[in-house]
């Protein structure tokens, strides 16, 4: 059982981390829509920035964070390339899908997290099942829109892109068993920034002719901090619950729409909004059961530290 102190930090970091993503849309469609940088270049700057700043910082002040063991960085470098791959999938889909049947098909990445805890030995209990089901209804109600058709090819990449998101999530679980989230936090940026940059050169290589930088910036500040938050959270609620509650980015994203662009929300979205306030609070009465690092079972078993003392981080988390 985790101390209810931890449960209460990883909930603010996970709902913390949720209101910078939702911050996210914001910024990038400014520098896409208004400014003219191509998804793939903002997803370059914004990684690659984040993961330097970070960086820097560490080199600075925190050096002790820069330490990882051999496993924990090979967990953290996996994470990053299938977070990378599938940040690709996801800018590249929106070619075929509107954004809103996009951010649809993103957001049931709970079931993705669920499944892949599941293979490895961590199975959900009724209350997550039920939250699972209700924030699915809720994502489909608040972002489905009137989208009457959708594209095949966009679809899948858009799966794939939440499949590959999911997936990240349990690996860097169960690194930050022994690891602090600030230190996660960096060699999975590193490694995202290790894909998304040559692809970039690779497959774009477009820049706009007068670079208007800060929403890039500003995007680069909501990716720092969303990270570092996001691990936060999972390292205390484990990545099913952070997951879950990373839900509540659909829900900043609609309010920020509505009380500073002036959007106005349908029946449904209002119902769907409904529904994850729900699946938010209910939050509250999941046990308050921290991950063990004693479990034997599981694809990810092999991601354990070498024989040593495992408080040394204390100090530091």
């Amino acid at each position: 059982m985790m101390s209810k102190g931890g449960r209460d930090q990883g909930i603010q970091a996970a709902l913390a981390s949720a209101l910078f993503l939702g911050l996210a849309p914001i910024f990038g469609r400014q520098a896409i829509g208004d400014f003219g940088f191509s998804p793939l270049a903002v997803v370059a700057l914004r990684t690659s920035m984040a993961a330097v700043l970070l960086l820097v910082i560490f080199a600075l002040f925190k050096r002790p964070f820069l330490y990882i063991y051999p496993a924990g960085m090979i967990g953290c470098t996996l994470a990053g390339v299938i977070n990378g791959l599938g940040s690709i999938l996801y800018y590249q889909s929106l070619q075929y899908l509107s954004a809103s049947v996009g951010q649809l098909l993103y957001s049931l990445y709970p079931i993705f997290v669920a499944l892949w805890l599941t293979l490895d030995g961590e199975l959900p209990g009724r209350l997550t099942v039920v939250r699972i089901v209700l924030a699915t209804g809720a994502a489909v109600l608040l972002t489905l829109g009137d989208a009457t058709h959708i594209n095949r090819i966009g679809a899948l990449m858009m799966l794939g892109a939440a499949a590959l998101y999911g997936l990240h999530l349990p690996i860097n679980q169960r690194v930050l068993y022994d690891v602090p989230a600030p230190t996660v936090t960096l060699y999975t940026l590193l490694a995202m920034s290790a894909v998304v940059v040559p692809a970039y050169f690779i497959f774009d290589r477009q820049w706009p002719d007068n670079p208007v930088l800060w929403p890039v910036v500003g995007l680069t500040l909501v990716t720092f901090l969303s990270r570092l938050t996001l691990f936060l959270g999972v390292k205390h609620l484990g990545g099913m619950q952070t997951a879950l509650l990373g839900l509540a980015e659909l829900l900043f994203t609609l309010s920020l729409g509505y009380f500073w662009l002036g959007e106005k929300l349908t029946p449904l979205q209002w119902v769907g909004a409904g529904l994850l306030s729900i699946t938010l609070l209910l939050v509250q009465f999941e046990k308050g059961h921290k991950p063990s690092k004693s479990s034997r079972g599981g694809w990810l078993k092999w991601l354990r530290p070498p024989k040593m003392p495992t408080d040394i981080w204390g100090r530091f988390d």
